[in-house]
């Protein structure tokens, strides 16, 4: 893992980007997405905003939760509602939605496992968890509650919001739910992270947790 501030900061950004990217694969395979994109695309559906740019307000509100749950941002966390929702933009502007069920289902893997890399990226910088993994974390630290009794309590409520706001959640939605826990604990070994990293969240995929994360 580097350790050189620079490297670490490339490293960030590069995942950042990725997860972004990933997640614009998943919604152009239109088989269902991640519960926080769900929410996005509900936002876009029912607003002006476009999908990258309902992704980072998403990103900003929910990072203002942190001030009563005392969080403290880094980096990471600043450039996490900056980057995934600009990233995400460039990559539906630039793939054209899957036909076929084969290619559906093809480029729906390939963003989930470009969201799981991008995720052991960016928390293997250690440069600041993203806002959802910091609102998970938070709201661990105020309850006592498990972490996943508060991650599903978030995801489902945002997943309920998004797809009432017409988001698409589909068989995707659950392939991601059981498969990017395990795909992330491998990614974040490749970069020197354990199932409870110091100083750093569980990993969401954002975000997301995304960034979803």
């Amino acid at each position: 893992m580097p350790t050189a501030l620079p490297m670490r900061l490339l490293q960030l950004i590069i995942g950042l980007f990725l997860y972004g990217f990933g997640a614009s694969l998943m919604i152009r395979a239109a088989i269902g997405v991640a519960p926080w994109d769900v929410l996005s695309q509900g936002i876009a559906a029912q607003t002006p905003l476009s999908f990258g740019l309902a992704t980072n307000v998403i990103g900003a509100l929910v990072l203002l939760l942190w001030w009563p749950l005392r969080q403290k941002p880094g980096v990471g966390t600043v450039l996490n509602v900056m980057l995934i929702g600009p990233s995400a933009q460039f990559g539906l502007w630039l793939l054209p939605l899957a036909v076929g069920l084969a290619w559906q289902v093809a480029m729906f893997c390939a963003g989930m496992l470009l969201v799981a890399l991008a995720t052991g990226l960016y928390i293997g910088a250690r440069l600041g968890p993203g806002p959802r993994d910091g609102l998970m974390t938070g709201l661990h630290a105020r309850t006592g509650w498990p972490i996943w009794k508060v991650r599903s309590l978030i995801e489902g409520s945002v997943l309920l919001l998004g797809w009432w706001l017409g988001g698409n959640v589909g068989v995707g939605t659950l392939a991601f739910a059981l498969l990017i826990g395990p795909l992330c604990g491998v990614t974040l070994g490749w970069f020197g992270i354990g199932r409870s990293p110091e100083g750093s969240a569980a990993p969401r995929p954002a975000s997301a947790q995304r960034g979803q994360g």
